[in-house]
């Protein structure tokens, strides 16, 4: 239902297609039938004479959905990324780097990626049988734009394979041939060429929304179509879908920062917050804010009556996924599973306060005291002179940056701001100056109401030691770097 399984199944469909085969997408509905394969689904798949099921983003833990798809005769192939227990479910095959008996080295994979390097083995297979002397070889890599975006999305580390999955992928990307994926930049207003903040924070959100609060194929769907007219409308609907969800988690979030304050500074190493009615679709997203907000991993929980769902986020260095597994092999949840910085969780609420002991006796034993403390890191020190396009040029060469390859963040020490303004409300813009001359353009975003804006709008000429990532910022065809500032220290 999410972006990297949305990806998944459209690039396995794309490509089960371009080779003569037949095949459908079934996404569940995670509200009605939860994450993941479930019994009822692939019984009906056999009883509509299916023979064959590929799951994508999940089945690694799917141990009951997988014996019955087995006592039914179904053939089960399991493409996943998740974290796997000692033992696994039944399948003819379960393609996972991160199973405990791989050794490729290749766990930072998203789904998408597993699902690609798996489309790569089964074209060279086909190609060595000669498949393709009669009809034409697809060409893989106009699909790299759907393996960017789902990595991106995933936000696994942009390493070794991923860097070159994703930076290549994004090129493609700007070729605009996927007719979904043309749509839905165009519905959100993009119109330069693509980078990684672009495919995470105005593409993924939208496709996400679909599975979060509306029908959960509509992101499959999207990327799937040739049909302009289709994506055009689907687009438009995952838009709306979008601006509905933003409401939703808005409202989410404020109840959850409610309930992890009341306990004051004493947090502990985990937040845990729980809430009847809270929708299921958004406590991802709130998992997020909440693990950015309070600096430690974070699970939430929307309950409907007895049971609830669960999610949660980490921090680097804390492998949540592995928690939760091990929460399911104690016997406190229903179902979970993950990886290390994102998991999901079925529980019982009269389990509620076992599971907060459990999670937070598990996780302590990762985490530092010094893990949980704001801690901002710098790559370097730079004077306003020295930030200009060639330098923003040799930087993007060591890109794309996301998880795992931040971009490189300097301290401007000793700085002034000068004509520091509130801008669209919540933004503060300014012009920086220090030593050796030479004046930069600065912005910080969604800071007006917090320490870093109030500072930034009251330091009135005094130097401030100014953090922050350089950014290209183009205006009326003219592009000049700009310095985007992420936090500040006094200088005197």
């Amino acid at each position: 239902y999410d972006v990297d399984g949305a990806t998944s199944s459209a690039l396995l469909k794309r490509f089960i297609a371009a080779v003569g085969g037949r095949t459908q997408v079934y996404i569940p509905d995670r509200i009605k039938e939860g994450y993941g394969p479930n019994t009822p689904a692939l019984i009906k798949f056999k009883d509509d004479g299916i023979s064959v099921v590929v799951t994508v983003d999940c089945g690694t833990s799917a141990f009951e959905p997988l014996e019955a798809a087995k006592d039914a005769g179904l053939e089960m192939i399991v493409v996943d990324h998740h974290e796997a227990e000692a033992t696994l479910p039944p399948a003819t095959a379960i393609i996972n780097p991160n199973r405990l008996d791989d050794d490729s080295g290749q766990g930072q994979l998203a789904a998408v990626g597993v699902a690609f390097l798996l489309v790569v083995a089964v074209n060279r297979a086909l190609r060595s049988a000669g498949w393709y002397e009669t009809r034409p070889e697809p060409d893989l890599t106009g699909w790299l734009d759907l393996v960017a975006l789902g990595t991106v999305c995933d936000v696994v580390p942009l390493t070794g394979i991923n860097r070159a999955l994703v930076s290549q992928g994004l090129k493609v990307m700007g070729q605009r041939r996927n007719t979904g994926l043309k749509a839905l930049a165009d519905v959100a207003g993009l119109k330069e060429a693509p980078e990684t903040y672009h495919a995470g924070f105005q593409l993924g959100p939208r496709i996400n929304a679909g599975g979060r609060i509306g029908s959960p194929d509509l992101g499959s769907r999207l990327l799937g179509t040739d049909d302009a007219d289709e994506a055009m409308e689907i687009a438009h609907r995952l838009d709306e879908l979008n601006l509905e969800r933003r409401g939703i988690e808005a409202a989410v979030q404020e109840a959850a920062v409610e309930e992890a304050e009341k306990v004051g500074d004493d947090l502990g190493p985990l937040v845990v917050c729980a809430g009847e009615g809270w929708h299921p679709g958004v406590i991802g997203i709130v998992a997020g804010r909440l693990k950015d907000r309070f600096n430690r991993p974070a699970c939430v929980i929307a309950f409907d009556g007895d049971t609830g769902t669960g999610s949660g986020r980490s921090v680097t260095g804390v492998d949540l996924g592995a928690a939760v597994i091990a929460a399911c092999q104690a016997g406190i949840l229903i179902k979970g599973g993950g990886h290390k910085m994102a998991a999901g969780f079925t529980v019982e609420k009269a389990k509620l306060e076992e599971l907060k002991a459990f999670l937070s006796d598990r996780v302590a034993t990762d985490i530092k005291e010094g893990d949980i403390r704001p801690t901002l890191y710098l790559d370097g020190a730079m004077k306003p002179k020295a930030a200009d396009m060639n330098l923003l040029e040799i930087l993007a060469q060591v890109g794309p940056f996301g998880a795992g390859n931040p971009e490189p963040r300097f301290v401007i020490p000793a700085a002034q701001l000068s004509y520091a303004a509130v801008v669209g409300e919540r933004h503060v813009r300014g012009f920086v100056t220090g030593e050796g001359g030479g004046r930069l353009a600065a912005i910080s975003f969604n800071c007006v109401d917090s320490p870093l804006g109030q500072a930034l709008l009251n330091s009135d000429g005094a130097p401030l030691h100014l953090a922050g990532r350089l950014k290209v910022n183009t205006w009326q065809g003219r592009s000049s770097a700009q310095l985007h500032i992420d936090d500040a220290a006094p200088a005197w």
